[in-house]
């Protein structure tokens, strides 16, 4: 764990969090600044700074998919949902502890805001 890492914290308990879904490897909690109606972010265990790094263990990155699953089923998303990664500064990563953002309940709209 890094000890500053705020997700390495809510893993450890330090923070609170709303636990929808919990793996031995796995942590999914809700988004505490929602975007849709349902907005659930699943996090590896481990630290993973990105999605570059998770990539790198891809048994991890197995694990973080097949929770955002069943996130997304627990939730009762079968209208769709969307599974978003930021990744670094410029893709809007603002926590660099690797994070899938399972969002839905609702049509969403255009994938990227006009410019």
């Amino acid at each position: 764990m890094e000890n500053t890492c705020l997700f390495c914290r809510i893993v450890a308990g330090e923070i609170p969090a709303t636990v929808v879904h919990r793996t031995e490897t796995t942590l999914a909690f809700r988004d505490i600044d929602p975007k849709a109606p349902t907005h659930v972010l699943v996090i590896p265990v481990a630290h993973h700074a990105d999605v570059l790094s998770l990539a790198a263990d891809p048994s991890a990155a197995a694990d973080v998919l097949a929770a955002a699953a069943a996130v997304a089923e627990q939730e009762g998303l079968t209208g769709g949902f969307r599974l978003i990664f930021n990744t670094g500064p410029h893709g809007g990563q603002e926590v660099f502890h690797v994070h899938a953002h399972v969002v839905g309940g609702a049509p969403l709209g255009p994938m990227l805001a006009a410019r």
